[in-house]
């Protein structure tokens, strides 16, 4: 019996998440479908999506004028917008939330990316977050910045299920980790059933090599050419393998004793940026069980027509991962450079968006106050 590559991956243990939402996907019934039909089984937002789901049409029109007539200020009417879609998105995938025990079925909400370097603000933020959305299956997403990281394991520690976002590196991604496990133990401390809070390590993938690519390209050498849209997929591969080496430790067992689920990483950004490599580079290449991939959805679409899945693509590519990315080190690729560049870079990205969101709901209200 043939089965179609989205079905493929979910049996080889990949949760597929849509990286896109929006009220027209929730009304017009286009996300169900892709639940249905293309094994999709959970969603991530970021500033940028909302930036383009809110000034794309009139869809959000009748909310930003119920927030003039009621005077809201600019922020009030983003967070009552963007709360709402997810709230809903939460029940759309409530079922999925209950048939896996809270592990799937998840939708993702980002604090305003402008407190990234802000661990009191991302912290009240989160709780706030939480609280209007008032769904179990809600994640609040937190960038792994430095002061990201105390963030994230406060909004841990009170049983509030967190999505961190926008990592790069292997040494950030194990810094992660500790602050995810500390959050536990306090959440543990502070009395909270550990089975119910769940998290996953959006780990991004086709950025660095779009920025790597670019410095080989600069090299121009036929082995700097050779190495090119290599260094995403070797970079992710190894973090899987940070992943296995510190959900086996003594600590983490600890944890799971009392409930605890493990942290999975997320492939984020996997989105082809090249059109020279396959489009559904970043889906086949990183499978392994206990993986989430969240994908645009042309990715999503290049992967359930195209798809070639051949099982596990991950465990047992360490050494040549690790070859790949000492090979860039050795022709001048800064590893550490590229890394501390993708997240200053991720982070201007989102708050960009953010501010020209804000301008553009303000404009919005502005007129409806003027038109009522």
């Amino acid at each position: 019996m043939s089965t179609t590559p989205t079905q493929q991956l979910s049996d080889a243990g990949v949760s597929i998440w849509l990286d896109d939402l929006s009220r027209n996907r929730l009304e017009t019934g286009t996300l169900q479908k892709l639940i249905d039909e293309k094994n999709v089984v959970g969603v991530t937002t970021n500033p940028s999506i909302f930036h383009a789901a809110i000034t794309a049409g009139t869809d959000y029109d009748a909310t930003i004028a119920a927030q003039a007539a009621a005077g809201a200020s600019v922020e009030e009417t983003i967070f009552e917008i963007t709360t709402t879609d997810v709230a809903d998105a939460c029940d759309l995938f409530a079922p999925i939330a209950a048939a896996t025990k809270g592990v799937d079925g998840r939708v993702s909400i980002e604090v305003d990316p402008r407190l990234a370097w802000d661990t009191a603000g991302t912290i009240a933020e989160a709780k706030h977050l939480y609280a209007k959305v008032n769904k179990d299956n809600v994640h609040i997403k937190i960038p792994a910045t430095l002061e990201g990281l105390e963030a994230i394991t406060a909004t841990l520690a009170e049983g509030i299920s967190v999505n961190v976002t926008l990592i790069f590196s292997l040494e950030r991604y194990r810094a992660v980790i500790n602050a995810f496990q500390s959050g536990l133990e306090q959440a543990k401390e502070n009395g909270h059933d550990l089975s119910k809070i769940h998290s996953v390590a959006s780990f991004f993938v086709s950025r660095v090599d779009s920025e790597i690519d670019k410095r080989l390209d600069a090299i121009g050498t036929e082995e700097a050419k050779a190495l090119k849209g290599k260094a995403g997929v070797a970079n992710a591969r190894l973090a899987y393998q940070v992943y296995e080496e510190l959900f086996s430790t003594e600590r983490w067992a600890v944890l799971a004793e009392a409930g605890a689920l493990p942290q999975r990483p997320l492939w984020a950004s996997t989105g082809v940026k090249d059109p020279a490599y396959p489009d559904t580079l970043y889906v086949t290449e990183l499978v392994a069980a206990g993986v989430v991939n969240t994908m645009p959805e042309k990715t999503l679409d290049a992967s359930f027509d195209h798809g070639v899945v051949t099982g596990d693509t991950i465990t047992g590519t360490y050494d040549e991962a690790n070859e790949t990315l000492n090979a860039l080190e050795a022709l001048g690729v800064s590893y550490n450079d590229v890394v501390t560049l993708l997240e200053t870079e991720g982070l201007e990205k989102f708050v960009g968006s953010w501010k020209e969101l804000l301008a553009d709901v303000e404009g919005a209200l502005v007129t409806a106050r003027k038109a009522s």
